[in-house]
Protein backbone atom coordinates (compact mmCIF):
# COMPACT_ATOMS: atom_id res chain seq x y z
CA UNK A 1 0.00 0.00 0.00
CA UNK A 2 3.02 2.55 0.73
CA UNK A 3 5.01 1.60 -2.25
CA UNK A 4 1.48 1.84 -4.68
CA UNK A 5 1.22 5.00 -3.13
CA UNK A 6 5.04 6.45 -3.30
CA UNK A 7 5.08 4.82 -6.96
CA UNK A 8 1.93 6.93 -7.74
CA UNK A 9 3.27 9.98 -6.49
CA UNK A 10 6.71 9.67 -8.32
CA UNK A 11 5.12 9.13 -11.69
CA UNK A 12 3.70 12.25 -11.17
CA UNK A 13 6.44 13.90 -10.24
CA UNK A 14 8.20 12.67 -12.82
CA UNK A 15 5.73 13.72 -15.63
CA UNK A 16 5.49 17.15 -14.57
CA UNK A 17 9.14 17.61 -14.24
CA UNK A 18 9.89 15.60 -17.90
CA UNK A 19 7.15 18.49 -19.46
CA UNK A 20 8.91 21.28 -18.28
CA UNK A 21 12.57 19.87 -18.58
CA UNK A 22 11.63 18.98 -22.48
CA UNK A 23 10.29 21.97 -23.03
CA UNK A 24 13.04 24.13 -21.50
CA UNK A 25 15.85 22.21 -22.75
CA UNK A 26 14.50 22.76 -26.57
CA UNK A 27 14.77 26.72 -25.82
CA UNK A 28 17.57 28.07 -27.72
CA UNK A 29 18.73 30.63 -25.42
CA UNK A 30 19.34 27.32 -22.82
CA UNK A 31 21.09 25.62 -25.51
CA UNK A 32 23.45 28.34 -26.23
CA UNK A 33 24.19 29.58 -22.83
CA UNK A 34 24.40 25.76 -22.27
CA UNK A 35 26.88 25.46 -25.28
CA UNK A 36 28.85 28.52 -24.43
CA UNK A 37 29.20 26.62 -20.64
CA UNK A 38 30.30 23.38 -21.82
CA UNK A 39 32.78 25.11 -24.27
CA UNK A 40 34.81 27.36 -21.87
CA UNK A 41 34.41 24.38 -19.31
CA UNK A 42 36.50 22.31 -22.12
CA UNK A 43 38.94 25.28 -22.55
CA UNK A 44 39.78 25.38 -19.27
CA UNK A 45 40.23 21.60 -18.94
CA UNK A 46 43.28 22.31 -21.77
CA UNK A 47 44.85 24.34 -20.08
CA UNK A 48 44.67 22.71 -16.73
CA UNK A 49 46.07 19.63 -18.39
CA UNK A 50 48.91 21.58 -20.43
CA UNK A 51 49.74 23.61 -17.31
CA UNK A 52 49.96 20.26 -15.22
CA UNK A 53 51.88 18.41 -17.85
CA UNK A 54 54.40 21.59 -17.96
CA UNK A 55 54.75 21.39 -14.35
CA UNK A 56 55.62 17.90 -14.10
CA UNK A 57 57.34 18.53 -17.22
CA UNK A 58 59.91 21.01 -15.06
CA UNK A 59 60.70 18.54 -12.44
CA UNK A 60 61.96 16.00 -14.71
CA UNK A 61 59.15 13.80 -14.00
CA UNK A 62 56.97 12.01 -16.93
CA UNK A 63 53.76 13.53 -18.64
CA UNK A 64 50.97 11.65 -19.27
CA UNK A 65 51.90 11.86 -22.89
CA UNK A 66 55.18 9.98 -21.53
CA UNK A 67 53.56 7.29 -19.58
CA UNK A 68 51.37 6.68 -22.94
CA UNK A 69 54.05 6.58 -24.80
CA UNK A 70 55.86 3.89 -22.65
CA UNK A 71 52.90 1.57 -21.66
CA UNK A 72 52.16 1.30 -25.17
CA UNK A 73 56.11 0.37 -25.68
CA UNK A 74 55.68 -1.89 -23.13
CA UNK A 75 52.54 -3.34 -24.58
CA UNK A 76 54.35 -3.84 -27.53
CA UNK A 77 57.15 -5.66 -26.14
CA UNK A 78 54.95 -7.91 -23.95
CA UNK A 79 53.41 -8.78 -27.45
CA UNK A 80 56.48 -9.52 -28.63
CA UNK A 81 57.39 -11.72 -25.51
CA UNK A 82 54.05 -13.64 -25.64
CA UNK A 83 54.56 -14.64 -29.56
CA UNK A 84 58.37 -15.97 -28.88
CA UNK A 85 57.08 -17.55 -26.14
CA UNK A 86 54.66 -19.28 -28.71
CA UNK A 87 56.82 -19.79 -31.32
CA UNK A 88 59.36 -21.67 -28.76
CA UNK A 89 56.77 -23.89 -27.24
CA UNK A 90 55.98 -24.68 -30.99
CA UNK A 91 59.57 -25.49 -31.41
CA UNK A 92 60.25 -27.58 -28.12
CA UNK A 93 57.26 -29.54 -29.38
CA UNK A 94 58.30 -30.13 -32.56
CA UNK A 95 61.98 -31.63 -31.88
CA UNK A 96 60.14 -34.23 -29.35
CA UNK A 97 57.75 -34.96 -31.93
CA UNK A 98 60.77 -35.66 -34.56
CA UNK A 99 63.38 -37.47 -31.54
CA UNK A 100 60.76 -39.92 -30.77
CA UNK A 101 60.21 -40.86 -34.23
CA UNK A 102 63.57 -41.14 -34.71
CA UNK A 103 64.09 -42.91 -32.03
CA UNK A 104 64.08 -47.08 -32.71
CA UNK A 105 63.28 -49.29 -30.17
CA UNK A 106 66.26 -51.11 -28.74
CA UNK A 107 66.70 -54.74 -30.10
CA UNK A 108 68.14 -58.05 -28.50
CA UNK A 109 71.08 -57.37 -31.07
CA UNK A 110 72.27 -54.18 -29.37
CA UNK A 111 73.10 -55.70 -26.58
CA UNK A 112 76.02 -54.38 -24.68
CA UNK A 113 79.05 -56.55 -23.76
Amino acid sequence: MLWETWKKGFEAWEGATAKYFDGMLKNESVLGGSGALLTAAMKAKAAYEKAAANWWASWGLPTRHDQERSLHALNQLESRLIDLEERIAELTEQQAKSSKSSKRPPSANDSVS
